[in-house]
């Protein structure tokens, strides 16, 4: 892998390089960078026993040094979304987990195993253009995480939270988010599928909400 020949030069060549990298086995998304021209994690992808390989930092980010980024305006957006569960009521049995059936659970499948490496973010052109207010790819399918959350109870104050023309609709459905995913995810596919509907009956939406929900409708037919 990309990742064991990096730690070999840096043991055996030379010290001086500096990347990211704990866990190496595709978990912790610390070693992303971008190889041969595609966003992806270095401990997963193969290298070319044909081609020189070409390895850069994660495209359109303030370098640190060398492969490492500063991640910094990244983490910040993740953290707007308020990823955790929100209640207005307290969990049914005091001091146990809150109940979940196992069709809600598998909603939120593809979603809540994202493990933040930025690929997907980097590799999105509105993401470029727009760093400081569009949340990107990551942010969005985590806030969608817990939109679609059966347990949590904030559902209309996370959507008013990304209803802006910046942080929601700078997503072109490009898609280079779900082609550069390790994981296999497709945050893209979020924004012109059903579920953003956001589980929400038209009548509790504002116009913008119902013209949303009767184009995806009408798309689906």
């Amino acid at each position: 892998m990309v990742l064991d020949a990096l730690i070999k030069i840096k043991n055996e060549v030379d010290p001086s390089p500096t990347f990211r990298r704990s866990c190496r086995e595709g978990i912790c998304g610390s070693c992303a960078m971008n190889i041969d021209g595609c966003n992806g994690l270095a401990c997963l992808t193969k290298i070319s026993s044909d081609s020189v390989s070409t390895i850069t930092p994660l495209p359109h980010m303030f370098v640190i040094k060398d492969l490492v980024v500063d991640m910094t305006n990244f983490y910040n957006q993740y953290k707007s979304i308020e990823p955790w569960l929100k209640r207005k009521t307290p969990a049914p049995t005091p001091g146990k987990e809150i109940p979940q059936s196992k069709s809600d659970k598998a909603k939120l499948d593809g979603m809540y195993e994202c493990i933040l490496c930025a690929c997907c973010s980097t590799s999105c052109p509105s993401y470029w253009w727009n760093p400081e207010s569009y949340l990107g790819p990551a942010a969005l399918l985590h806030a969608n995480r817990w939109i679609m959350d059966s347990r949590d109870e904030h559902t209309l104050e996370r959507l008013d939270a990304v209803n802006d023309e910046f942080k929601l609709y700078r997503c072109h459905t490009i898609l280079n988010c779900s082609r550069a995913c390790p994981k296999g995810f497709n945050p893209g596919k979020l924004r012109t599928s059903s579920a953003w509907r956001w589980r929400l009956e038209p009548a509790l939406c504002s116009v913008v909400y119902q013209s949303i929900l009767l184009t995806l409708i009408l798309e689906d037919q």
